[in-house]
């Protein structure tokens, strides 16, 4: 049973934020919504009200994910770095939400064969806008040319998720992830290979 008890009105969130304890620490398959009812203290039913089936609890567990995400992309945009740190800090903040929320990542880059659904999409939308304006003007400055920004910024993503796989599985020490993540912002940035 969680600490405090639901309290009228916040039903939707009660269950969204044991939802992602349970997800962190069992796992999705122990992710339901009659032990969410149960540990939110009401009716087996009344999680139906936010959340007509399991899949939908999904989606906006993946939602929130990506609004986390997307808040720190776009907080990046404005930021008074040089394009070599907002660079950085992009990647360490995919990086830190990868390691930190393992599963729920793991739910977020799940192949879903329709793409993301509805609920999901505007997380999406808002992380790919802020990520690729960061992502390519960093890039066109340092670089003194022009990226393809779709392209870098997916390239950038598939690098910082595969990182956060070795260090998630143990074959890489966080250390040498962080080593790792600096060394391909600087192959991005002017081409320099580690030495």
């Amino acid at each position: 049973m969680p600490d405090r008890p639901f309290r009228h009105g916040n039903l939707r969130q009660e269950l969204l934020d044991r939802a992602e304890v349970v997800l962190r620490e069992r796992g999705i398959e122990a992710l339901s919504l009659r032990e969410l009812a149960r540990d939110a203290g009401v009716s087996h039913g009344a999680p139906r009200s936010h959340f007509p089936h399991r899949a939908a609890l999904l989606d906006a567990l993946v939602a929130r994910g990506y609004e986390r995400l997307a808040d720190r992309a776009e907080a990046l945009v404005h930021a008074d770095l040089a394009p070599r740190e907002r660079l950085l800090a992009l990647g360490r903040a995919q990086l830190d939400f990868a390691l930190r929320d393992a599963a729920l990542a793991d739910l977020m880059y799940a192949a879903k064969a329709d793409g993301p659904s509805p609920a999901v999409e505007p997380g999406v939308q808002r992380l790919h806008a802020a990520s690729s304006t960061v992502v390519a003007t960093s890039l066109e400055m340092l670089r003194g040319e022009r990226v393809d920004p779709l392209r870098t910024t997916l390239l950038m993503s598939s690098l910082t998720q595969g990182i956060a796989a070795l260090i998630g599985s143990g074959r890489v020490p966080v250390e040498l992830g962080e080593v790792l993540l600096a060394d391909a912002l600087d192959l991005f940035a002017d081409g320099r290979l580690p030495g």
